[in-house]
């Protein structure tokens, strides 16, 4: 198998491990079990636990930026763009709720690891580039200028889809986390005004 390889199988065998059992074991040696590989092909292939851990939370932040960006980019006017996004977001939480709670354990591992701190940062500064980004699109395509500064609305996106998320994963309850998203959507277009000549 080429390194390639190897590492990627490793990084699906971190996932998968974190997924089942926690960021706290997710050891080198746990995650080279899974894989059914020898320990010495880990070290082959990363540097530390930190380095996989790294390409583990941006395998996830990539693929759910990806599936928001897609939804967005179809037909219709801004409210049917907002929704479809935002329910495409929810599908990945209910289909895949262990990537998500695995995302919130690194994020908060990382905050309290020296030296890996970057590692969350870059994390959120991630997520509100893409909601700028969106948003940016959203109102070109729309014709509209919002009447809050985009970095704001997109951090305002950010700690929204957190809170329910989290709450989601504490609770399960899809019913009222689908109210929450569909007003979130409806206060969104309430922020936008035709723009100026």
């Amino acid at each position: 198998m080429a390194a390639k390889d190897r590492r990627e199988e490793l990084i699906a065998a971190g996932f998968r491990v974190m997924i089942r059992e926690g960021v706290a074991k997710a050891t080198t040696r746990a995650i080279v079990n899974e894989a059914k590989m020898p320990l010495g092909v880990f070290h082959y292939c990363f540097n530390s636990r930190e380095e996989l851990l790294q390409e583990v939370l941006t395998r996830f932040t990539d693929t759910t930026v990806a599936t928001a960006r897609k939804t967005f980019e179809g037909e219709g006017d801004l409210g049917s763009r907002i929704t479809r996004s935002l329910s495409a977001f929810w599908g990945t939480v209910e289909l895949s709720p262990g990537e998500h709670q695995v995302s919130y354990e690194l994020t908060h591992y990382a905050l309290r690891q020296a030296g890996l701190e970057d590692l969350a940062r870059r994390q959120y500064r991630h997520y509100r580039e893409v909601h700028e980004e969106l948003l940016e699109e959203a109102a070109e395509a729309a014709d509209i200028e919002w009447t809050v500064p985009v970095p704001v609305l997109a951090r305002y996106l950010n700690a929204v889809l957190d809170g329910i998320t989290l709450s989601w994963l504490v609770d399960r309850d899809s019913e009222h986390s689908r109210e929450v998203l569909r007003l979130t959507g409806e206060h969104l277009l309430t922020l936008a005004r035709p723009r100026a000549a």
